[in-house]
């Protein structure tokens, strides 16, 4: 049809295996930060575009290039959120959740927006679930947030490499950022553009360049490990103890500085070295609930990307013994009661709607992948049974009601 409505590009309909794949990542993210006493917080998809702009950083792709934005009717700019951690911190400092306690956990789930040009795992509208814990700046904190990341991709069965780096505090990262800068001036006329533009604005940026020349440029930089105050240098060194005893294996990446300007100290992707792609990523912002009008609060955090998880998930079949209840004849009431004996124990069971015989039924029960089709004819009500038939080992049994 010529008129149909197709979905905007970008923003996709999950469903089918997707969809499989998408609720066990936020089923098992979800069950983790339960274990580790995380409470939920549901935060607004709109918020005003500034919260963006003095969080993220003026100069930074997402700012600049990604963010949807748009005038309200009272000329207000705002934004459709492009990440999940500003908002939390707002909602922190807006409902003064730091005034009873002395820190504090949350999680968040839902969509984000982002104007880039869709690919495989990569859409305008995206999917995270994230993690902060406010108020406390120890590195246990820090590997606390890891050893999470660390257990949801054990429990998803996926391969990726936790990347570890430290872009130090306000005291130590002046003289790295003008030593850098003077690196860069040297080799300007190699690098690309974008990297030209971010020297002089936000120098540390230019590691975060996919450009593969400017990669090997970069190599050679100065690493800001070797800026470290000792205080940084402490705190980073306890974190890489932290992990090592309890065998969650890493690797430090000195080029590793994350995309959004609010970070400090630890800093983490988890990478997947195959697909060329950060699924899990975070670290320490201990600066931003002050720069966004709350007062000196250390913060952590982490971001689960669904959709790029997705991708890296090889096996998405999970044994539910799902049911079929086919009847024929004036048998529906009686067919009913044995799908709600079946639903009351726990079973997903669908009554099944579909004319036909039961070979047509037992076909369409297969290729919807149930394991268990509950066959019921007037025989059957008529002697308080049903007939059973497994359609995994093909196994057909008549059972009374109550054996159910």
């Amino acid at each position: 049809m010529s008129d149909e409505i197709q979905s905007v590009r970008g923003f996709h309909d999950i469903f089918g295996e997707e969809l499989v794949k998408f609720r066990r990542i936020t089923l098992t993210v979800r069950e983790i930060l339960r274990l580790h006493n995380f409470e939920e917080i549901i935060l607004p998809v709109v918020e005003y575009a500034e919260l963006f702009q003095r969080s993220i950083g003026e100069i930074t792709d997402i700012v600049q290039k990604e963010m949807f934005t748009f005038q309200d009717k009272k000329g207000r700019w705002l934004a459709l959120r492009p990440e999940g951690t500003a908002g939390a911190v707002r909602a922190y400092i807006q409902h003064r959740m730091y005034a009873d306690r002395p820190y504090r956990k949350l999680f968040y789930e839902g969509p984000m927006f982002r104007y880039e040009r869709p690919q495989a795992g990569r859409y305008r509208q995206f999917h995270q679930i994230g993690a902060e814990i406010f108020g406390v700046g120890d590195p246990e904190a820090d590997f606390e947030i890891i050893e999470i990341v660390y257990k949801i991709l054990k429990k998803l069965n996926i391969d990726v490499v936790i990347e570890i780096n430290s872009l130090g505090c306000l005291k130590c990262r002046p003289a790295y950022k003008e030593d850098l800068v003077k690196f860069l001036n040297k080799v300007e006329e190699n690098l690309c553009n974008v990297c030209k533009e971010r020297k002089d604005k936000n120098p540390l940026r230019v590691l975060d360049c996919k450009v593969e020349t400017c990669r090997e440029i970069f190599k050679s930089s100065p690493k800001m490990l070797d800026y470290l105050c000792e205080e940084c240098k402490g705190h980073f060194e306890k974190l890489q103890n932290l992990l090592n005893s309890s065998e969650i294996p890493y690797r430090v990446n000195t080029s590793l500085v994350r995309g959004l300007d609010y970070y400090s100290r630890t800093v983490f992707e988890a990478v997947s070295d195959d697909f060329n792609t950060t699924i899990i990523a975070g670290g320490r912002y201990d600066y931003l609930v002050e720069q966004l009008g709350g007062s000196p609060t250390p913060a952590t955090g982490f971001a689960v990307g669904v959709e790029r998880t997705a991708l890296l998930l090889s096996d998405v079949a999970e044994y539910v013994e799902r049911y079929i209840v086919i009847p024929f004849g004036n048998v529906k009431e009686y067919a009913i009661r044995v799908a709600n004996i079946l639903r009351r124990k726990g079973h997903p069971v669908e009554f099944s709607y579909r004319k036909g015989g039961l070979r047509k039924q037992l076909e369409y029960a297969d290729k919807m992948g149930f394991r268990y089709a509950v066959i019921i004819g007037e025989d059957e009500m008529h002697e308080g049974k049903v007939t059973l038939k497994d359609m995994r080992e093909g196994v057909q049994v008549t059972k009374n009601i109550e054996e159910l």
